[in-house]
């Protein structure tokens, strides 16, 4: 093709992308302050793999009940400021993934690291993509395979959604749901996965409508604080976020819908491990909470954009060689590969790491809100410590966990010390000890100095 030709191409575009603020500005209207594209790539395997998430599975996946996905939203203010939101339907963000699309948006787009969200929905239905968890080393070189896979297609959607942008306004408002309940359940003096309508929740479903110039909607970016753990069988599926984002797209027909899950790290859907009819009456529930806010009193967002992007250093708990050798025995087999895989490097003259960098992420729309993202699966009392301290009457703040990179639980201060599960023992497959007390204040010391660093 001649470079006229492209010349012409991009003279076309350029005036198909601005022709609406064209006419805005005849009628009187005030023009679009963003430019916003959406995109989607499909993720689903076409032969089986093994699913992450639950560790006791015993066979790779049996089909497909619903096809997963990654999509992305691309925003840009005013005045050039970029961000792109990339929600996936898996169980994490590995951190391979997280270096690979920052390396590619960098060369390819000149994204720096904070413009980049990415999310996972934690959908326990979905194929892993590394061997962490995996048994069958067939399986588990499959599961590397589909991991690179994603990266491309993560890659893909980000350029699509960036070629598409044009100009949009942007409007904030929530809802709220209540199928999430807390999960962690006193027994005696031991903490149990249990139902625990009294423990700390978060109902909020906080919602991002895009819409084009002309008033369509181009994307809903919304966002829930539960565990995507309604379905525990072998068919690949995005559970109840993912029949949300179904039923959201079909009620909004060309729109990209799009979750992001909240501190979830002890919330769980209930019912649950009834059906697949189940997942989707649960992602009926939170459609209709979107549609709610969408429905309401909309608080428009103007920028500026702005983002920052850092780590918080969690510190780990001491831990004995005697504590490593009895873990090394451990009938959980990835406590115990952990273990004795510790105890080697030991051996061989290495020392324990100290800490841990969890990714912290502050996105601010401008004075009426403010996006944290947290790596790791933070507990709901992160979310409900970073409102109350952060936000206004004017500013709302959104919580998202399950961000940027997936290394296991987060619990706070107070989940820490009481132990159990995500105080504890689920981490110890990944890291040779759990979290010390001081990771809470680790974290939201880190967030509240990005907030700052991003509030106009």
């Amino acid at each position: 093709m001649c470079s006229c030709a492209v010349t012409s191409t991009r003279v076309i575009r350029f005036l198909a992308g601005w022709l609406p603020i064209a006419l805005l500005a005849l009628r009187g209207a005030e023009p679009p302050p963003w430019r916003a594209g959406a995109a989607i790539v499909d993720l689903t395997p076409e032969g089986p793999l093994w699913l992450a998430g639950y560790g006791g599975r015993t066979r790779p996946s049996e089909g497909v009940a619903q096809h997963i996905f990654a999509k992305a939203l691309a925003l840009e203010d005013s005045a050039g400021a970029p961000l792109v939101v990339v929600t996936l339907d898996l169980v994490l963000v590995p951190r391979p993934l997280r270096q690979a699309v920052e390396k590619a948006a960098a060369e390819r787009h000149q994204l720096p690291p904070a413009a980049i969200l990415l999310n996972a929905s934690h959908t326990h239905s979905a194929p892993a993509q590394y061997t962490y968890s995996v048994p069958d080393p067939v399986y588990a070189r499959k599961a590397e395979e589909y991991g690179r896979y994603v990266q491309t297609k993560v890659i893909e959607v980000i350029a699509a959604a960036l070629a598409h942008r044009e100009p949009a306004r942007v409007n904030y408002s929530h809802a709220r749901a209540g199928f999430g309940m807390n999960r962690r359940l006193l027994v005696g003096k031991q903490y149990q996965n249990s139902r625990n309508p009294d423990g700390p929740v978060d109902t909020d479903v906080p919602v991002l409508r895009v819409t084009k110039a002309d008033g369509k909607v181009l994307a809903v970016l919304f966002g829930y604080a539960c565990h995507n753990t309604v379905s525990d069988f072998y068919q690949i599926n995005g559970d109840y976020a993912g029949f949300a984002q179904a039923y959201l797209q079909e009620a909004h027909p060309g729109a990209v819908a799009m979750f992001v899950q909240g501190a979830a790290g002890d919330q769980n859907p209930y019912p649950r491990h009834v059906s697949l009819d189940q997942a989707a009456q649960h992602g009926r529930t939170l459609a209709n909470a979107v549609e709610t806010a969408l429905g309401g009193p909309q608080r428009p967002l103007r920028g500026p954009l702005r983002t920052a992007y850092g780590a918080a250093d969690l510190p780990y708990a001491t831990v004995t060689r005697a504590e490593l050798e009895h873990r090394a025995k451990s009938k959980r087999g990835v406590e115990k590969d952990e273990a004795v895989k510790v105890l080697r490097e030991l051996d061989a003259g290495g020392s324990l790491p100290t800490s841990f960098p969890c990714p912290v992420q502050a996105v601010s729309f401008g004075p009426e809100l403010t996006l944290i993202a947290i790596g790791g699966e933070p507990t709901v009392e992160y979310s409900l410590r970073l409102k109350r301290e952060l936000a206004t009457e004017r500013r709302a703040v959104w919580v998202a966990g399950y961000s940027n990179e997936g290394f296991g639980y987060l619990g706070s201060r107070k989940v820490i010390l009481e132990g159990g599960y995500e105080g504890a023992t689920a981490n110890l497959g990944r890291h040779h000890a759990p979290w010390a007390p001081e990771a809470e204040e680790r974290v939201v010391s880190r967030i509240h100095e990005l907030v700052r660093s991003v509030q106009p």
